[in-house]
């Protein structure tokens, strides 16, 4: 092969391994948002959760009005009732807002209500006076990641496009869960529902792909103390 036709064929090799790098880390990129899998796993939970606050409640509500004509109002039970399920959805989404990304945790369990574990390691070193530098305020550091808005806002379009099937789900199959109902029945290919068999156990964390007891969780903070006095951290980990 001559000269010229080498330096054409590393010209195009470049060319080619420039453009995968590029596609994989927007591939990366797009990982970090929630699947449709994974908010429609949250938004049931939490409607189901708040349903199950609410279901034991007596109270009987009296509805219609009292006509001229002697009709009494109907008495529903507030457990049975369209109001009941009306509250649930209120604010619904808003609360998705609650949860935090746990990037030590792997696919859906990442997102969960409370601290992070890495947050927290962060935390306590600053209380010991170290300097830790995530590109944001310190008074920022607890707001609603970008990860965790976009679950909110698509908390909120798939409850839009579904809500005729949540009501047909809470008056005729609550037999069934609504993760299965709503998520494996109506939103979600058969092929895209693995996530909502993952369930966390409150025992492991993830590293490096592996999987670690929690009681690690001194020896990462000391670790980070040793390599750093300024850790930087990327704030959507967190």
């Amino acid at each position: 092969m001559g000269p010229v036709r080498l330096e054409i064929l590393l010209f195009i090799l470049a060319v080619y391994s420039a453009w995968a790098g590029t596609t994989k880390k927007e591939e990366d990129d797009t990982e970090r948002l929630p699947s449709k899998c994974e908010v429609c796993k949250l938004l049931s939970m939490e409607l189901q959760e708040e349903l199950s606050r609410t279901g034991r409640s007596r109270e009987v509500l009296e509805l219609g009005q009292v006509l001229d004509t002697g009709k009494r109002k109907r008495h529903v039970p507030y457990s049975l009732s369209e109001t009941r399920l009306e509250e649930a959805l209120e604010n619904l989404c808003e609360r998705i807002l609650d949860y935090s990304v746990h990037a030590e945790r792997k696919g859906s369990l990442r997102y969960a209500k409370g601290q992070s574990q890495t947050m927290a390691t962060l935390k306590g070193l600053v209380q010991k006076g170290v300097k830790v530098d995530l590109g944001i305020p310190l008074e920022l550091w607890d707001e609603p990641s970008v990860e965790v808005t976009f679950l909110k806002k698509q908390c909120e379009t798939m409850l839009e496009e579904f809500e005729d099937v949540v009501g047909d789900w809470y008056f005729h199959h609550q037999e069934q869960s609504l993760q299965h109902f709503l998520c494996e029945g109506h939103v979600l290919p058969a092929s895209e529902t693995a996530c909502l068999q993952e369930t966390w156990t409150g025992k492991e964390k993830i590293s490096d792909g592996h999987e670690e007891a929690e009681e690690e969780d001194e020896e990462e903070e000391e670790e980070i103390t040793k390599t750093s006095g300024n850790p930087k951290h990327d704030p959507e980990d967190l």
